[in-house]
């Protein structure tokens, strides 16, 4: 599938354009490599983890030669170890390369080695250099990017191996890889990191290469990894020997735990962290990752046990507010979940979910209206959920509001894609407002929509 998008992707640009790939050319390709990966569900969507990365990508630009893209960075949903830049500023880093990282540090070097591909213009330069280059080659060493080379998606529906395609003409040289190492190096000095932290992951990553009888895609796409180890070995001893942090934002390890709850089935994370808080008895992350496993998988008395130690230990944290508050609310025991989710949202107000559940909390136990002045607030900021749109039909039926119930309940299947059931509600609201009001006219727009 794959494949197949990146092939559409490549297909679309003019043969004549790869002979001389202009910023013009390496914006749209970018945008357009990234349109087909969302489209296809490659990218996490998850808000926090999300924030996290742009915070550490953008403290590295602060801190970097000025570019002429606008940079966007992104996690992939794989477990390989991988980062990788696309054309137009675009920065993608894998699930499983964050979670093998051991500090803040780490990840920062890795982003300010990829910025640093993207300001000098790498790509452009190989495909300026490659003008016989086709589009199906090209469109191969992008997957083999994201694959990580590996190669068995793509060698199924072309029959040669992505590894050797991008060994031919696409890989960056060696000169580039030291190019985007001494940037990067700057970078990340500049940022206030311990250069170390690039050196260091250079060498977790030999060290899993090793231990797991696997090449860490990484490798396939940054040739030269133990020359470039003497090199930023040399740059330490001799130009950035100052030192520095290997953490500034700071929470990574929630970051990490949050990823793993994402990426991985629950019964693989239940003998993670259970092995973590035998090492580790009283890591709130640790703690938090158990708890909300445990709920995955039904075992709520051990769940509530872990998520009332780990708010022992961290009465302030938000997250394990508002998770031991769902899971509550899901038990039916309201009273407790209001108190923590009110918590959880004066302490981070922006947190969807956690007035999401407050207001389905209040919901259940009767304060109708204090629950729809928070739908109508998510109304506003998430308008493209589903579940907000059944919460306010629910709420206003609750407080005899036929005509907004059904209006509602016909937002929520239009969303479901289930028209006939969408123009029931519609029909139905139309019936409850006289014909000058103004929501009728709204409500006949939805049904004209609907009809064409």
């Amino acid at each position: 599938m794959l494949f197949f998008l990146l092939v559409m992707l490549a297909g679309g640009m003019p043969r004549t354009a790869l002979a001389s790939f202009t910023i013009e050319d390496e914006n749209k390709l970018g945008k357009e490599f990234y349109d087909k990966l969302e489209k296809g569900n490659f990218i996490l969507k998850n808000e926090r983890a999300n924030t996290f990365l742009t915070f550490l990508g953008e403290r590295i630009l602060a801190h970097s030669d000025k570019a002429p893209f606008a940079f966007k960075f992104s996690i992939i949903r794989s477990s390989a170890i991988n980062a990788f830049a696309t054309p137009g500023g675009y920065v993608y880093v894998n699930q499983g390369l964050i979670n093998l990282v051991e500090n803040e540090g780490q990840l920062a070097g890795v982003l300010a080695h990829e910025i640093a591909h993207i300001n000098g213009r790498h790509i452009a330069e190989i495909v300026d250099r490659s003008q016989k280059i086709n589009i199906s080659t090209l469109a191969a060493v992008l997957a083999g990017a994201l694959l990580g080379g590996g190669g068995e998606l793509t060698a199924a529906v072309t029959g040669f191996s992505v590894a050797a395609a991008t060994s031919l003409s696409l890989k960056y040289s060696r000169q580039q890889e030291e190019s985007a190492d001494r940037m990067g190096l700057a970078y990340l000095v500049a940022a206030g990191y311990d250069g170390k932290s690039m050196l260091d992951f250079l060498k977790i990553m030999r060290n899993y290469e090793y231990y797991s009888n696997t090449i860490p895609s990484y490798f396939l796409t940054h040739p030269g990894t133990d020359e470039r180890s003497r090199y930023i070995d040399a740059l330490l001893q001799t130009t950035y020997h100052q030192g520095g942090a290997d953490q500034i934002i700071g929470n990574l390890r929630r970051i990490q735990t949050i990823l793993l709850l994402d990426g991985k089935p629950p019964d693989a994370n239940i003998r993670h962290f259970l092995k973590a808080l035998k090492d580790h008895p009283d890591d709130t992350d640790v703690l938090y990752g158990l708890a909300v496993t445990e709920e995955k998988l039904g075992m709520v008395t051990e769940s509530l046990e872990h998520f009332r130690k780990a708010v022992r230990l961290a009465p302030d944290d938000p997250e394990i507010l508002r998770d031991m508050g769902i899971t509550l609310f899901k038990l039916g025991r309201f009273d407790e979940a209001r108190k923590n989710l009110r918590r959880a949202t004066e302490l981070q107000r922006n947190d969807l979910n956690a007035n999401l559940y407050l207001g389905k909390t209040l919901l259940a136990l009767g304060d109708m209206q204090n629950a729809l002045r928070l739908f109508k607030e998510l109304e506003e900021r998430r308008p493209d959920d589903p579940e907000i749109y059944y919460n306010l039909a629910m709420a206003y039926g609750k407080t005899g509001g036929a005509g907004d119930s059904h209006y509602y309940f016909g937002l929520y299947f239009k969303k479901k894609g289930k028209v006939e059931s969408a123009l029931f509600h519609f029909k139905a609201a139309l019936k409850e407002f006289s014909q000058n009001h103004p929501k009728a006219k709204e409500i006949q727009k939805e049904i004209d929509s609907l009809i064409r």
